[in-house]
């Protein structure tokens, strides 16, 4: 059992762990909770009613939060010519071909998300075990592998998050910062789990969304009321 501080045991006083609470309540809860120093980020746990070992009932995607998530993403994108032009344009922070990919084998690592077009991953696949060990490997279903980097970049810088079930089937992705509106974070809560309802596979059987919670990086969790969402 984890040990936690004077100031958690107190904030987890203000929340009761039995009762689930609506959306908005559960986040107003989770910003009054939240006592550490920095900005912290609030976070939702999604726990969905798949099984995370059969291929048929995969959950990944990718959404653009209406509000973003409160932190500037540093994007790379591999590409030539005028592709490399449109990710400037685009602003993108780095651009470019066989020099990032030097770069990256050399232990570069000052970006989060990498964008490609298709003609380049040839390429770009040299740095499958650098690149995918990070979770940082661009990806057609995450929109990272396209032609059209303009909106790849545009939407990242946006907000765009990617969601992927991991192996106790549940969903982990950031919503924002403490410091947002609460009607700001239940807004970027509602798309997130609007777009995981239309990931539902088919395949999927009784209830899906099973569990909602939501914590900031340092404070208790709220239970969600489920019951809107389906």
């Amino acid at each position: 059992m984890a040990k936690h501080g004077k100031k958690y045991v107190e904030a987890a006083k203000l929340i009761d762990s039995e009762a689930t609470y609506e959306s908005l309540e559960a986040i107003e809860l989770v910003k009054k909770t939240a006592t550490a120093k920095f900005d912290e980020s609030v976070e939702v746990a999604v726990r969905l009613g798949v099984d995370p070992r059969k291929q048929d009932q995969a959950v990944r995607g990718v959404v653009v939060l209406p509000h973003g998530t409160g932190k500037t993403k540093r994007v790379l994108v591999f590409a030539k010519g005028e592709k490399a032009k449109e990710a400037e344009a685009a602003g993108a922070d780095f651009v470019g071909d066989a020099d990032m990919i030097n770069k990256i084998q050399q232990g570069w690592f000052e970006f989060d998300v990498c964008v490609a077009t298709p003609d380049m991953m040839a390429e770009v696949g040299k740095l499958g075990r650098i690149l995918g060990g990070k979770g940082l490997m661009p990806n057609p279903k995450a929109g990272t592998v396209t032609f059209d980097v303009t909106k790849a970049v545009q939407e990242i810088k946006a907000g765009k998050i990617e969601y992927r079930l991991d192996k106790a089937g549940q969903i982990h992705a950031p919503i924002g910062k403490v410091s947002f509106d609460a009607e700001k974070l239940n807004e970027n809560l509602r798309t997130l789990v609007e777009a995981l309802n239309r990931a539902k596979p088919a395949a999927a059987k009784g209830v899906y969304l099973k569990n909602i919670a939501v914590s900031s990086t340092m404070g208790p969790g709220a239970r969600v009321n489920t019951a809107s969402y389906r």
